[in-house]
């Protein structure tokens, strides 16, 4: 057994690629944390399939977000990478953990209620309201020391935290209490024709969008038309100046390079120049990553092959902590 905390972290394969904002505050990120800790990095394809996607699309989707995953730096002989419906552990872990949870602290969740009311009653299923307990038996399982989380997913860490200790003071000592690793701030990464929003898959028009996978022309052409203002000076400013301080963010971001360098190195140029820096800039990034993807891709018994070895390396502690809790349980095994 290592020697070093364990970390884990679940990415939703609800897109045909992932995006800028994804690399830059998650996937760049987790390449970083292989040598410091026990890594053990998932696609959650269980918690897609809230979204009712077509039987093929998940099972593509499910693969070509591994295939980034593993592009993007994640060493499978370093970390264990696997796909969620490959380790049914999840799921019988959360039957117990949904029967530890209250109904009211359940329905307080953020996302649940922010989901639900979007959705309408009709179409907010048993699923979402129970996504939360999935996401606490997904960390628990592995017995994580810690989980990179985002604001949005703080709330959930919480209840992972609480059931992890109403077990162990009913049951005795079991699961391991996560602890939140806070991942480095990369700015907001924003949409680039709506900036003042963040950045994502579910956006107005696609042009406001850098997926991994799209040709690098098709994103420089995005960059180039990213929206500005009608100033020309080259400014942080995120609100009167929305779109430029988001071109400034993200080249500070990709370049790793403090805001205020990257604002004084554009000292008496115009947006335009800002405009092609970041679109290089963020080629160069992707580019070989975008190469990567698709050689996996175009090896699907390669990358078949090393989801099986994960998924063989995860269930191994998934199922001693599934055994250990059902023994304490009472349930026969």
């Amino acid at each position: 057994m290592s020697s070093k905390p364990r970390a884990l972290s679940l990415v939703q394969p609800t897109s045909d690629s992932m995006h800028l904002g994804n690399y830059l505050g998650a996937l760049r990120q987790w390449v970083g944390m292989q040598d410091e800790f026990e890594a053990f990095f998932g696609v959650a394809n269980l918690h897609s399939y809230n979204e009712w996607p077509e039987p093929e699309q998940l099972r593509e989707r499910s693969l070509v977000t591994a295939a980034q995953v593993i592009a993007a730096g994640i060493d499978p002989e370093k970390s264990v990478v696997f796909v969620q419906s490959q380790v049914p552990e999840h799921t019988q872990l959360m039957w117990v953990l949904a029967c530890l949870t209250g109904f009211g602290q359940a329905s307080r969740m953020t996302q649940f209620k922010d989901k639900s009311v979007k959705r309408g009653v009709e179409s907010t299923n048993v699923g979402l309201f129970t996504y939360p307990v999935l996401m606490a038996a997904d960390i628990l399982i592995y017995q994580a020391d810690k989980v990179p989380v985002g604001e949005d997913q703080r709330q959930h860490l919480e209840l992972t935290r609480d059931l992890a200790t109403r077990f162990n003071a009913r049951y005795g000592d079991t699961f391991v209490v996560p602890e939140p690793h806070i991942l480095a701030s990369v700015g907001k990464i924003q949409d680039l024709q709506e900036p003042t929003a963040k950045m994502s898959k579910s956006a107005e028009s696609p042009n406001g969008l850098i997926n991994i996978l799209d040709e690098p022309k098709a994103n420089t052409k995005k960059f180039k038309s990213a929206v500005t203002d009608s100033d020309t000076e080259i400014r942080y400013d995120e609100a009167n100046k929305p779109g430029v301080s988001n071109l400034l963010s993200i080249l500070a971001a990709i370049t790793r390079t403090p805001v205020d360098e990257v604002v004084a190195s554009f000292d008496g140029k115009m947006y335009g120049h800002l405009k092609v820096a970041v679109a290089e800039a963020v080629a160069d990034e992707l580019t070989p990553i975008r190469a990567r993807t698709l050689e996996l891709m175009d090896d699907r018994a390669e990358l078949e092959r090393i989801l099986n070895d994960g998924a063989e390396r995860a269930r191994t502690v998934a199922h001693a902590t599934t055994a250990s809790v059902y023994d304490k349980i009472g349930m026969l095994i």
